[in-house]
């Protein structure tokens, strides 16, 4: 497929006045918009589902690496990787992973795992040169009935010439020995031009180891990420960062990730455990983010506490993270405000409301944020889910969102919204993507993964009502 030009982009109109820029402290978020225009119409291409699967019930899923993607293009070719579920393996380790392609007559699954098993699905990242990696990490234990023990990561090569052909495995090299299992919480990225990836794997509750292959075909680097300290919780401990978005460009790395602890307030962890008869519950609602300008010569910078929602039980979930051209990481999240089970005991004031953040940060500064969409408890309650960023060849950047909930005229809402973005992190109009079945969470052909910029989106997800079914859509821009 020829990538269409990109002289035929509709420039953005002027933001707002400067006098009105001036006012709005960068401090507080908020929406700026762009002059009043007519928003042009995306074409909804490909609308097309890809496999089914069945549940694991291994605490995982096909979207359980939702920081990386499952969908990569490299050149006219796109690729998928799948996971199945062994029907006669008991969980933990009862999946194996699936790798298709979409030619004329649609996807064709490529290839199955033969013997390895495995928990969580099997990101991608693609080189222009005609290369598709696949992250693995089958478990060493030999019983299928067995319900944990250890991992061994594994890089597998495809050539996109002859995709359906056997892989070249390739083994990581790590920072001494490193004991994993099959809860990776692995991050998967590449600089595609560059022909160079990056892989961060989990150990327990402490850091993430992480290596880096170079363009010469070398794991010329290794070291751990330690997470950060929670000095102010009754028992002190590491902050587990999971489900983050990894970026790798001119080998500076960025990572952004949530917090992920069995719930740190021994208070709130009694009275949820009346509720919910477990012994544990986790805290998922502190935003952390770090970098470094070069992963093989510089270490990774303090962390950086982008969002909480601590004080009321909240929940952050990480979206998607962008380089731009100067070096500035642009980030996206989501947070819903309270837990309402707790709200009467413990903070009956508060209000509930769920957001669609946005940030810039350069040198672990913040430079600027906004709320792109918020709904709030009393008032709009259009209510923002999963969300992409997506940058064109001419690097023109846009958001794709999930948007559920009632609109102002109490008329339901469940649609895929698109979001034009100027260089400023100012939003345009917003656009209906018209498809017959919104996406309600989705992987994208990310720059993070080496898929190159695009005139189109494509998504791979599950689309509203088939939560057995991983669908795919192609959608040219307006």
């Amino acid at each position: 497929m020829k990538e269409p030009g990109t002289d035929d982009a509709v420039p953005f109109r002027k933001p707002m006045t400067t006098i009105l820029q001036r006012l709005i402290p960068l401090c507080v978020a908020t929406t700026i918009l762009f002059a009043a225009e007519p928003p042009a119409q995306p074409t909804v291409e490909l609308e097309e589902d890809v496999y089914s699967f069945e549940p694991a019930n291994n605490g995982a899923g096909p979207m359980w690496c939702r920081g990386s993607t499952c969908l990569v293009r490299v050149g006219d070719d796109v690729f998928a990787s799948g996971l199945e579920t062994i029907r006669e393996a008991k969980p933990l380790n009862n999946c194996r992973w699936l790798l298709f392609k979409r030619g004329p007559e649609g996807w064709k699954l490529l290839r199955a795992d033969p013997v390895g098993r495995t928990r969580e699905p099997s990101p991608l990242v693609g080189f222009p040169g005609g290369r598709v990696f696949l992250s693995a990490n089958p478990t060493l234990a030999t019983d299928p009935q067995a319900y944990a023990g250890p991992a061994r990561p594994e890089l597998l090569e495809f050539k996109v010439a002859d995709p359906a052909a056997a892989p070249d495995t390739l083994l990581p090299v790590w920072e001494g020995e490193p004991k994993f299992t099959e809860h990776s919480y692995r991050s998967f990225a590449a600089d595609g031009p560059a022909g160079e990836l990056v892989l961060f794997q989990n150990i327990d509750y402490t850091h993430a180891e992480w290596t880096f292959r170079d363009r010469d075909g070398r794991w010329s680097a290794q070291g751990r990420l330690k997470w950060p300290w929670g000095a102010e919780y009754a028992k002190p401990q590491p902050i587990r960062v999971c489900y983050p978005n990894v970026a790798l460009k001119n080998r500076a790395v960025h990572l952004c990730g949530v917090s992920d602890i069995i719930e740190p307030n021994p208070v709130w962890r009694e009275f949820k455990k009346q509720l919910t008869g477990r012994e544990w519950d986790y805290d998922f609602r502190r935003l952390f983010y770090t970098w470094t300008p070069d992963i093989t010569k510089t270490p990774f910078a303090p962390w950086v506490e982008l969002a909480s929602r601590e004080k009321t039980c909240g929940w952050i979930t990480p979206e998607d993270l962008w380089v731009a051209p100067d070096g500035a990481a642009h980030i996206l999240w989501t947070d819903r405000a309270i837990d309402e089970r707790l709200r009467a005991k413990f903070f009956p004031e508060a209000k509930q409301s769920h957001a669609l953040n946005y940030a810039v940060l350069r040198d672990g500064k913040v430079l600027r944020r906004h709320t792109l969409l918020e709904a709030r408890e009393g008032g709009p309650n259009e209510t923002p889910g999963a969300a992409r960023f997506h940058v064109t060849p001419s690097k023109r950047l846009w958001v794709i969102a999930f948007v559920s909930g009632t609109d102002k005229s109490g008329v339901a809402v469940s649609e895929n919204r698109l979001m034009p973005m100027d260089t400023n992190g100012n939003v345009g109009p917003s656009v209906r993507v018209p498809l017959r079945k919104p996406f309600t969470s989705f992987f994208t052909t990310t720059v993070r993964a080496g898929s190159p910029p695009s005139t189109w989106i494509e998504l791979l997800g599950h689309q509203a009502g088939q939560s057995q079914t991983i669908s795919y859509a192609r959608i040219r821009l307006p």
